[in-house]
């Protein structure tokens, strides 16, 4: 008994001894990495329901000291369970296996970043291990969050690492992908809903803009844009910090819609008391701070629910919202007026509207945001096992850089991009000039019709349905073109897509919108009959509607990695316009009238909706693979950094 009890103590020894040897050699800064090629990593299917520790190669077969071929099942509980994970092996071989497992994570990921960084540098003679590209062109390609350079958010180390938790597989019910259809299209419509009331609280005052002045002596019509157009304006300062928030593993989007919301709510509500035009106008800012998140981050839920291929009619469903938006409130306002209630009832009603889709989103809406679920996956798991090891990839590699850095790289990474990506200027440049030219109509069309044709305050506010019904029918026709065009294109490119094919329906927006605005313009400043204007105005909103969901997708498809600050830029810039086109209106219109006025914007919408777009269609993919290029280098080094202060705790530790 003795000798037996003599003979397992060796044993013990020698298996510690083995694993603290690998793990040196894991661990040791002139090792060389671990590379996840496809001999050794699984992808992204239903193997990762099998045990987690059967491919490390030789180093994990050296660590296991056990066999590797326990096929457990990640289903159950149970499984996460230290003693089913680690069985047979002591506290110290437990915490060993667990160093060389995060080390080899860390040692993979550098070795990614390296290789992204060479690559992008043009220097791929130099990569010693190019197969860690699984044959793609690049690995951040497929990376769909910019928190971890992970492919499926880390599920691709499943295998690696029996204490990492993602999604068991591309069928897995918990990934939002593959939610029910019907639970999906309510998500959809929840969203949707969060992305009305801002837009609506933007334009809700434009017919009452005569009694408010009225009221607090406001004298001047810049001054009078000014109190409507403030709410865009916060949309351009919104993002920049909204973004970043949304992307945390911590917080996800769930709170960040519904915070915005009620903060929508309350400063609507507390601008119906406004006793002054400062008042006014701060409650307005305040307001639009909060209403720019379903604005912003909606595109980002969509983006999580649906894949690329299936996200075209959620995107038009969700983007005709913010069209019709400015569109719904002022035909209400001008029947309030018309009614004889006062001003503030405009936004009384729109508070009521408000605070029904704020309930309504708080009890329903459910977190949509991958790297938040598995978070909280991985919580409760803890929970239950009692296994504080537990982790998701993002838990793993949230170190090596402060909140605050953190902060800073997301908040100016829009305006960044703006700067220097050419894909986001150039067509965000249309995007933005059609959104400010929809905002300059929207607080004129008292002065046309009200003014110009004489109209009675509710019949004027009618005249707001022509764009509106431009927007939908366009909603409805553009939705199908697009994506007629797109199908068509991938099934002629061999079943590839490419960003560039959503594109060729942007170029008959280059023709269409300025036909809208001269149509518009000559009819107003002629007096024609009212059916006239009202058609331009029809062409121009039919046409927007194509501008905002060919770019939009674009922007998202360009860059997964990326797609959120993309967005973020482009809302950044058509928000400036959307503040800055109203207050120039009354001085571009009483210089140069309607005619003039609207023909001259219509030359720089040729200007700018056809050379580039065309251009993109010519050379798009290769000016975007600089600029991804670009992006890419500089995340593969900010990657780089991080992971080197992470591994560098580990080794402390």
């Amino acid at each position: 008994m003795e000798d037996k009890g003599k003979s397992k103590a060796m044993t013990n020894e020698d298996e510690l001894s083995s694993i603290t040897s690998s793990v040196a050699s894991v661990v040791s800064r002139d090792a060389e990495p671990i590379p996840i090629t496809s001999g050794n990593a699984p992808e992204f299917n239903s193997s990762r329901r099998r045990s987690s520790l059967a491919s490390l190669g030789s180093l994990l077969h050296t660590l296991s000291g056990t066999s590797s071929t326990s096929n457990l099942s990640r289903y159950t509980t149970d499984q996460y369970l230290v003693d089913n994970i680690y069985e047979g092996l002591n506290q110290d071989a437990i915490n060993l296996r667990r160093t060389a497992t995060r080390n080899t994570i860390l040692e993979t990921m550098t070795h990614r970043v390296d290789l992204v960084k060479q690559t992008t540098e043009h220097d791929i003679e130099k990569v010693k291990s190019p197969e860690i590209l699984d044959e793609e062109e690049n690995i951040y390609s497929v990376i769909p969050d910019v928190s971890a350079p992970a492919k499926d958010f880390g599920g691709e180390f499943s295998q690696l690492d029996p204490e990492l938790i993602s999604w068991e597989g591309p069928d897995d019910p918990e990934y939002p992908r593959n939610w029910s259809r019907a639970t999906k299209i309510h998500q959809t419509f929840i969203v949707a809903l969060y992305t009305l009331i801002s837009p609506m609280s933007s334009s809700v005052l434009s017919p009452a803009m005569g009694a408010i002045a009225k009221d607090f002596g406001i004298h001047g019509s810049f001054l009078e844009a000014f109190t409507v157009s403030i709410m865009v304006l916060a949309w351009a300062l919104g993002p920049l910090i909204i973004a970043p928030i949304s992307e945390s593993d911590s917080v996800g989007r769930k709170p960040v819609l519904n915070v915005s919301i009620w903060i929508v709510f309350i400063f609507n509500l507390a601008a119906s008391f406004s006793k002054l035009t400062v008042q006014l106008c701060v409650f307005r800012f305040l307001a639009g701070l909060g209403g720019c998140a379903p604005l912003n981050v909606g595109a980002g839920c969509l983006s999580d629910l649906f894949s690329d291929s299936d996200r075209q009619l959620a995107m038009a469903f969700y983007s005709v919202c913010p069209s019709i938006g400015p569109i719904i409130s002022p035909i209400i306002s001008s029947f309030i007026l018309q009614g004889g209630l006062k001003w503030r009832w405009c936004f009384w009603v729109l508070t009521i509207f408000n605070g029904a889709v704020a309930v309504y989103g708080t009890i329903f809406f459910t977190e949509t945001y991958s790297p938040r679920l598995l978070k909280d996956k991985a919580k409760k798991l803890r929970k239950e096992t009692n296994n504080e090891h537990l982790h998701t990839i993002y838990e793993m590699t949230n170190g090596g850089e402060t909140m605050f850095e953190k902060f800073l790289l997301t908040a100016t990474r829009p305006i960044y991009l703006l700067a220097t990506n050419p894909m986001i200027s150039g067509l965000g440049s249309f995007m933005a000039f059609v959104y400010g030219f929809m905002y300059l109509m929207i607080v004129t069309f008292p002065t046309v019709f009200g003014v110009g044709y004489g109209f009675k305050t509710s019949i004027m506010g009618l005249m707001y349905l022509p764009l509106g019904l431009g927007f939908i029918i366009g909603t409805a026709f553009w939705t199908v073109m697009i994506d007629k065009v797109y199908t068509s294109k991938k099934a002629k490119n061999g079943g590839v897509a490419k960003p560039e094919f959503r594109l060729p329906c942007l170029v008959f927006s280059g023709v269409g919108v300025p036909i809208g605005l001269i149509w518009y313009g000559w009819s107003a400043q002629k007096r024609l009959h009212w059916i006239m204007p009202a058609l331009g105005m029809g062409i121009f909103g039919f046409f927007f509607v194509a501008v905002f969901q060919t770019i939009q997708n674009y922007l998202i498809d360009m860059n997964n990695r990326f797609a959120a600050s993309s967005v973020a830029a482009a809302a950044v810039f058509r928000s400036i316009f959307g503040f800055a086109f109203p207050l120039f209106a009354h001085a571009m219109y009483s210089k140069l009238n309607y005619g003039w006025g609207n023909t001259m914007c219509a030359l720089i919408g040729l200007a700018l909706g056809i050379p580039f777009p065309l251009f993109c269609l010519a050379y798009g993919e290769r000016l975007r693979g600089w600029a991804n290029t670009r992006m890419e280098r500089d995340q593969a080094i900010r990657d780089k950094k991080k992971l080197e202060r992470i591994q560098k705790d580990v080794k402390e530790d």
